[in-house]
């Protein structure tokens, strides 16, 4: 019924248009308003004719119409079953469980946990725990090229069985708490330096029971380690532990510190035995901590080291930092060896 030249395409939108072909005009009919015009004055068909072609291909829209919103209405109701099968399942999981609240809260824990490095923290002081700070210890010391000094620390909380057996252990948990607040806060190594590498990298970890650990990986020196130690020391000391407690005025919460400071040499000396110059620097901290505590220091104790044929080596420590502790760090570094 339409001249020749002609074709009518009705889209998955339902609107008609009619084009020409190669041999007619160039006509693009973006309506069934203009589809009707051009009809009436292009075609010259017989008036009947002409109103049952538009009849038809109105017919057509509309069929295209309905198939399009059906889709729409399928794709829509397929989403909703969806989602409603999967939170019935969920709830079926739940129901399943028949645990308390109490329970059903840990199971989301978990859930965020493995999301997240909760797993790698204690959960008391959100510090990282032990295992994943040696970890990341072992990593920095295998890899690690574009710094001069490091220091690994280890810390005990002084007399702190004394706190827990005398104010009890709710006591003693909060005095862990605060010690771990006033580590992650003091102990920075952008004080020295310009950070251009993003966040710290400082690393804060609960060692066990009353005990932590720390590592200051980009210094310009071993004084710096000491100094930034020496600032933890006192501001535990100086804090006003009776916010915590008040039987804690008369006796206010100190701890004793060990800090090795490793100079950073060659990465060939630390590869493949990273694993073995990380377990060495913590026992070596632990060991000038005890030292520490057993002379009842006022100080720091601290010794200096580099790494070589796969151990840890001794080197002195410079002798303005030897004055600044009365020289008690060098007795620590003999002892140390």
């Amino acid at each position: 019924m339409f001249c020749r030249g002609t074709t009518l395409d009705v889209g998955a939108t339902g609107m008609a248009q009619v084009r020409s072909t190669p041999s007619g005009d160039n006509t693009q009919l973006t309506s069934t308003a203009r589809l009707r015009e051009w009809v009436v004055e292009s075609l010259n068909l017989d008036p009947a004719i002409a109103a049952e072609l538009l009849q038809r291909v109105d017919e057509v829209v509309a069929t295209q119409r309905q198939l399009v919103e059906e889709s729409k209405h399928d794709a829509i109701r397929a989403l909703s079953e969806g989602f409603a099968t999967k939170m019935e399942r969920l709830q079926r999981q739940l129901t399943e469980k028949d645990v308390t609240v109490s329970n059903i809260a840990r199971y989301f824990e978990e859930v965020v946990a493995e999301l997240t490095d909760k797993s790698h923290r204690d959960p008391k002081t959100k510090l990282l725990n032990f295992d994943w700070f040696m970890e990341r210890v072992e990593s920095f010391l295998a890899v690690e090229q574009r710094v001069r000094w490091c220091g690994l620390g280890v810390v005990d909380i002084n007399s702190f069985k004394w706190y827990n057996d005398t104010l009890g252990h709710a006591i003693g948990d909060r005095i862990i708490e605060g010690v771990a607040r006033i580590l992650a806060d003091q102990i920075r190594s952008q004080d020295f330096l310009a950070v251009e590498r993003g966040e710290g990298r400082d690393l804060h970890a609960r060692f066990g029971g009353d005990e932590f650990c720390f590592l200051i990986p980009d210094l310009p020196g071993c004084d710096q380690a000491v100094e930034i130690a020496g600032r933890f020391k006192r501001a535990v000391e100086s804090h006003d532990w009776s916010r915590e407690e008040r039987r804690l005025a008369s006796r206010p919460v100190n701890v004793d510190v060990g800090v090795v400071c490793l100079r950073i040499g060659p990465i060939a000396e630390r590869r493949g035995v990273a694993r073995k110059l990380a377990a060495e620097l913590i026992q070596r901290a632990d060991k000038l901590m005890y030292d520490a505590k057993g002379r009842k220091s006022e100080h720091v104790h601290c010794t200096a080291v580099r790494a070589s044929g796969g151990r840890l080596v001794d080197i002195a420590l410079s002798s303005e930092q030897d004055d600044h502790d009365h020289g008690d760090h060098a007795a620590d570094s003999a002892a140390a060896g």
